[in-house]
Order: structure tokens, then C-alpha cells, then sequence
């Protein structure tokens, strides 16, 4: 008899493996469409009194770093790609380009290029009509225009580096919500795995797609905390290449903040060598792409501005045309207030009909200039604003390409990852027809244990 409840003890533990299979089979069945979700299977074991069975998941370390990395590539690119969008429309520009090279980006619209060869074409007509009042309330309004143009899109891109930094400021926050996300499910995911290693799978889940949403607002690493396998350290790099922890354990040992120029991290405001993620990407535009079209900007205004005044006031009687503040060019550049329609100079004498330094300034338009020779620009107004949006163009077309590469790269390692550690459809299928019929067999043998104990004890009666 004690043969038979030893025998009726095994088969207990069989069915109840049997169930647990089921059940995960079920679970993995549910989350077939989930990415953040990893494919858990149970292990068994025979000691002998019965079988045991645990929860583990299938997951690659290695397919998961690279993931991460992946992710804050793509985001990185977005963000930029995003931003090129904003910096696009305040130019005023229509730019177009089919490739990531200059020469094949145009730019059309009713912006600054516009605006700078109507201010010309004044000119031109003053010096076609130097008493025509009608030309020169035309040439004051097209020169109101021309610094409005300027000043307008100096202050849009500024505006963006703001919205950036503002953009900084609310990523901050969300990192560090996630870095102490990860901290507490290191804690929880160490407690309930103390005696059962790898099996609380669900918070494995959540603390990967914690890390992979990090990842997405900043580069980040992760290794086994030393304190405990079940737990990861986060760190980033700094300038030298050196890791700054950011959670170790169950702790946030260094938080990350915004000065609003760069991101460090600690009370000691080390500076992060950031090398992806959408923060890293917000930077590079803000610094980089903007940063490069205001400085742009400043030296074509004040080129404009001492060229004109130049070829206006050439003996210092009649007064500058523009006025402007060095450093600010594109943000400052205005008209002379004093200037009115009556005592806006076609000539250095006023003589009837002269029109030497309206042609002066008409001829400005094609005058060539190179900053070898000490001029802030290369080549003629109209050219240099050119060669700026044909840069843009060339900036926006190549950030798209790299990141419809990007996006097909992060697909193909994703891809990977799925076919190690994502759920099969036809694998689970199969998998609940085998623990269904395990099952049902030790249903069977228990039910004739059963019979069996049943006849011993009536018998014995």
C-alpha cells in the first residue's frame, strides 16, 4: 500500500507540472504580440518523491544590449529628424532635396533669399528713378522687409533651442523616474528570487523595457550588480570614457539633471558623454545644425549691414543705412529710424538725377566676397544664403536617410531577439497539445491509484 500512495505522490506532482505548463503555455500564447514580452518555459526535475517545476524565461543578455543600443540610435536620429522639420519652416523655405548631397538641394519660397534680391531690386529702381518718391517708399519697405526676414528667422531658431532645452529639462525627469523604476524592481526582483533564481519573470519584463525606454532618452549601459546576480547596474560614460553609476542595487546612486547646457549626473554635476538616445540627439541639433545656421545668419547680416552702409555714407555725411549689434547680426539688424522716403540719398551731392550710390548699393548684389580677404561671407549674398539652405538641405536629407537605416537595423536586431527570446505561435500550440495529453495521463494513472487503494482497503475490510 505505501508503494501505491508513493506512486499516487509522484503522479500529484506530475499533474501538477503538467498544469504549470499549461498555464505558461497560455501566458506565452497571450503575449505573442508583445516585445517586451520574453518567452517562459518550465523546467523540470525528478528527485526522486516527485517532479518539480520552475518558471525561467528565455532571454540572450547579449540580443538585449544590442537592443538597447539600437533603440537609443533610432531615437536619436528621430529627435534630430524631428527638429529638422521645425528649423525647415522657419526658414521660409521650401527645401527640397533628393539625395544627401548639396548639389541637388533647392530652395523656393518667399524667405530671406527673396527678400534680399527685392531689397537689391529697390535699389536698382532708385537708381533708374532717383526723384521717384513711389521707389523710394517701396526701397524702405522692402529694406523693412529684408531685416524683419532676418530678425524672424534668428528668432524662430532661437525659439527651438529653447523648446530643446525645455524638451531637456522634461527628459531629465523622466530618466530619473526610470532609473529609480529600475532600482525598486532590482529590490523586488531580488527578494522574490532568493529561493527560486530567474523566476519572477514579470519583473524581469518590466525592468528590461524599463531599460530599454531609458535607453530611448539616453545612452546607458547595464552589468550584474555585484551585490547580486538577480540585480543590474546602470551606468553612463563621461568625457574620459569613464563609467558614472546611476543605479547600483536597489539604490540611485547618481541622479541626472539639466544645467541647461549639458546633462551630468551626481550632486558633482559630471558631465555625460551621452552616445544616444533622444537627449543626445536634441543636443547634437541644438549645438550643431542651429547653432551653425544662427552664426550663419549673424555673419550674412553683418556683412550686409557694412557693405551697405558702405556704399551709402561713403564720406560718413549721409548716415548708415542699417544699424546692427555685433555678435546679434541676423537678431538686431533694422533700418535706420531717420530714414524717410524725403531724405533717403541717391547721390553723395543730392544733385537731380544722380544716382552713384543707389548703383553702388544695386551693385552690391553681385559683388563677390571671400572671408580669405577678410569679409564675414564667401561669394555673393543670394549665393552665400544659398550655399546656407543648400547645407540645411543636405543636413535634413541625410538625417532622413540615416534614420530609415537606422529604423531597418534596429528591425533586424529586434528580429533577432525575437527569434531567441519571442513567443511561436506554432510552438506554443504544440506545447499545450503535449501538456494537455501529459496531463490527462496523469489524470489517468492517478484515477487508477485510485481504483487500486480503493480495492486494497475494501478488501482488507
Amino acid at each position: 500500500m505505501s508503494g501505491l500512495l508513493s506512486s499516487l505522490s509522484q503522479s500529484a506532482s506530475a499533474l501538477n507540472a503538467q498544469s504549470l505548463g499549461l498555464q505558461i503555455a497560455g501566458r506565452n500564447l497571450a503575449n505573442v504580440s508583445n516585445s517586451n514580452y520574453a518567452e517562459e518555459t518550465i523546467v523540470t526535475s525528478d528527485h526522486g518523491a516527485g517532479v518539480s517545476a520552475t518558471v525561467q524565461q528565455v532571454r540572450d543578455s547579449l540580443l538585449d544590449q544590442q537592443v538597447m543600443r539600437e533603440v537609443g540610435l533610432t531615437a536619436s536620429l528621430t529627435a534630430q529628424n524631428n527638429i529638422n522639420t521645425q528649423t525647415q519652416a522657419a526658414f521660409g523655405e521650401n527645401i527640397g532635396s533628393t539625395s544627401a548631397t548639396a548639389s541637388t538641394t533647392t530652395a523656393t519660397g518667399s524667405g530671406l533669399g527673396d527678400a534680399l534680391s527685392t531689397f537689391f531690386n529697390g535699389f536698382q529702381a532708385l537708381a533708374a528713378n532717383p526723384t521717384d518718391t513711389g521707389a523710394r517708399q517701396t526701397l524702405l519697405q522692402n529694406a523693412t522687409t529684408l531685416t524683419q526676414t532676418f530678425n524672424t528667422t534668428d528668432s524662430q531658431l532661437a525659439q527651438v533651442q529653447t523648446d530643446i532645452n525645455t524638451q531637456l529639462t522634461g527628459d531629465t525627469g523622466s530618466v530619473n523616474n526610470l532609473l529609480t523604476s529600475i532600482a525598486n524592481l532590482n529590490t523586488q526582483i531580488n527578494r522574490a528570487e532568493f529561493n527560486s533564481p530567474g523566476s519572477a519573470v514579470d519583473l524581469r519584463d518590466q525592468r528590461q523595457a524599463d531599460l530599454e525606454q531609458l535607453a530611448g532618452k539616453m545612452s546607458v549601459e547595464t552589468a550584474p550588480s555585484a551585490g547580486s546576480a538577480t540585480e543590474v547596474d546602470v551606468y553612463v560614460r563621461d568625457a574620459s570614457g569613464q563609467p558614472v553609476d546611476l543605479v547600483t542595487g536597489g539604490s540611485v546612486t547618481n541622479p541626472v539633471n539639466f544645467n541647461g547646457t549639458q546633462v551630468t549626473a551626481g550632486a558633482s554635476a559630471t558631465p555625460i558623454a551621452l552616445a544616444g538616445g533622444e537627449m543626445q540627439g536634441l543636443i547634437t541639433v541644438r549645438d550643431g545644425t542651429l547653432q551653425t545656421l544662427r552664426n550663419q545668419l549673424d555673419s550674412l547680416a553683418g556683412q550686409l549691414a557694412t557693405s551697405v552702409n558702405s556704399a551709402y555714407n561713403p564720406g560718413g555725411a549721409n548716415g548708415n543705412f542699417f544699424q546692427v549689434t555685433a555678435g546679434s547680426e541676423a537678431g538686431t539688424l533694422t533700418v535706420n529710424p531717420a530714414l524717410t522716403p524725403t531724405n533717403l540719398v541717391a547721390s553723395a551731392d543730392g544733385t537731380p538725377g544722380d544716382n552713384t550710390i543707389a548703383t553702388a548699393v544695386a551693385n552690391l548684389a553681385t559683388q563677390s566676397f571671400s572671408t580669405a580677404a577678410g569679409d564675414q561671407i564667401d561669394g555673393t549674398f543670394t549665393q552665400n544664403y544659398a550655399g546656407v539652405v543648400s547645407s540645411l538641405g543636405g543636413t535634413v536629407a541625410a538625417t532622413a536617410a540615416n534614420l530609415q537605416d537606422q529604423t531597418s537595423i534596429q528591425a533586424v536586431i529586434t528580429q533577432q531577439r525575437s527569434s531567441v527570446s519571442g513567443v511561436s505561435l506554432d510552438q506554443e500550440m504544440t506545447s499545450v497539445m503535449q501538456y494537455e495529453r501529459a496531463y490527462q495521463a496523469s489524470s489517468r494513472v492517478i484515477s487508477t491509484i485510485d481504483a487500486m487503494l480503493d480495492t486494497v482497503i475494501n478488501t482488507m475490510s
